[in-house]
C-alpha cells in the first residue's frame, strides 16, 4: 500500500477537512509533531485516534489535567523490594504515538516535561536517559477559546510542533454523512496496515525529494522578513525554516513529485511559521499571525526559474 492510499483510507473514518489529514501525514513523514487546534466537538480527538490506528505500533493517550506531574509522562524511579535496587517504570510517552488532549490544561511545569521528548526523543529520569521508540509522533489537541482553567503553551514548546492545524467544521455533506453513522450505529474503523518498515521507507524515500538552492533562498527570504515585520516581536528560528525545508519534501512525496515547488512552500508556511510568531503588543491588537503571515508571503518575490 503507497501513502496515498493510507491517506485515503484515512478520509473515509475521519469525516473531515482532507487537508488536515493530508497534512498531518506530511508532519509524520518528516519526523514532526502536530498541534491540533479549534473548538470542541470537531473530531481533533477522532482524527487523532485514527490516524494512531493506522499504523502498527504501540498508542498512548494522555488526557492533560491541571493535577498531572511530569511523572506521569515521563515515568519515574522506584525501589524493588526484591531485588533491593532502584528500578524505572516508563511512562505513557514511551510509545510510537502519543495523543496529548486538551495540551493547554497541564501546569507549564508538566508541559515542560514533553521538551526533551519531543525535541531529542528521549527523556531523563533520576539522572539517566531512556531513548523513546522510533517512529514517535506526538499530535496533540487544545481548545484556543476556552481559557478558563487553561496554560498557554510557552513559545519553546509551540516551536517543537512542526505544524499548527485548524480542523473546523465539517462540510454539510459529511457532517450528514456522520450523523447517519451515529444513528444506525455503522460507524467505519480504519486499519491499521502500515508497519514499521513501510513507515521508515516512506521516510526515507520523503527525505530523497530535491530542494532546489532557490527553494531554500525563498524559505530562508521568508523567514528574514518575518524577523523585520513592523508587527512581530519574535521571528522565526533557524529551526523552523528546517521543519518548513522537511515538511516541504514530505508535501511533494504525497503529491507524487520528485521535486518541491514554491507553491508547497508557499501553501506549508502558514501551518509550519505561524504558531511560531510573538507579535508585539500592537500586532496583537491590530492583527494576527495569520494575517501577518499572509502579508509577509505575498511580499517576498517568489522564485520563478528554480536553479538545480
Amino acid at each position: 500500500m503507497n501513502i496515498r492510499t493510507m491517506i485515503d483510507e484515512i478520509n473515509q473514518v475521519y469525516l473531515g477537512n482532507p487537508t488536515v489529514v493530508e497534512l498531518c501525514v506530511t508532519s509524520l513523514l518528516a519526523n514532526g509533531h502536530v498541534l491540533l487546534e479549534d473548538v470542541p466537538g470537531t473530531g481533533k480527538t477522532m482524527l487523532a485516534k485514527t490516524l494512531a490506528t493506522s499504523f502498527h505500533g504501540d498508542f498512548s493517550r494522555i488526557q492533560f489535567t491541571a493535577d498531572l506531574l511530569p511523572s506521569d509522562i515521563v515515568g519515574s524511579d522506584f525501589f524493588n523490594l526484591k531485588t533491593q535496587e532502584f528500578e524505572n517504570k516508563q511512562g505513557p510517552i514511551f510509545a510510537n504515538i502519543v495523543l496529548i488532549d486538551e495540551i493547554n490544561r497541564a501546569v507549564p511545569r508538566t508541559q515542560s516535561a514533553l521538551l526533551e521528548a519531543m525535541e531529542e526523543r528521549q527523556v531523563t529520569v533520576g539522572g539517566k536517559t531512556y531513548h523513546l521508540p522510533t517512529p514517535f509522533f506526538v499530535i496533540a489537541t487544545q481548545n484556543p477559546i476556552e481559557s478558563s482553567g487553561t496554560f498557554s503553551l510557552p513559545d519553546a514548546q509551540l516551536d517543537r510542533f512542526m505544524m499548527c492545524l485548524h480542523t473546523g467544521y465539517p462540510t454539510e455533506e459529511f457532517e450528514l454523512q456522520l450523523l447517519e453513522e451515529s444513528v444506525t450505529e455503522t460507524r467505519k474503523a480504519v486499519l491499521a496496515n502500515v508497519d514499521f518498515e513501510q513507515l521508515l521507507q516512506y521516510r526515507a524515500d520523503a527525505m530523497k525529494i530535491h530542494v532546489s538552492k532557490d527553494i531554500l533562498r525563498y524559505i530562508v527570504s521568508i523567514a528574514t522578513a518575518s524577523r523585520s515585520h513592523r508587527n512581530v516581536q519574535t521571528g522565526i528560528s533557524p529551526r523552523a525554516t528546517i521543519a518548513l525545508s522537511k515538511a516541504a519534501q514530505s508535501y511533494a512525496y504525497i503529491q507524487s513529485r520528485d521535486y518541491v515547488t514554491p507553491e508547497d512552500i508557499k501553501f506549508l508556511a502558514p501551518y509550519v511559521f505561524a504558531h511560531r510568531l510573538t507579535l508585539t503588543l500592537e500586532g496583537e491588537i491590530k492583527s494576527s499571525k495569520a494575517m501577518v503571515m499572509e502579508e509577509i508571503l505575498a511580499t517576498v518575490p517568489v522564485p520563478v526559474e528554480m536553479g538545480m
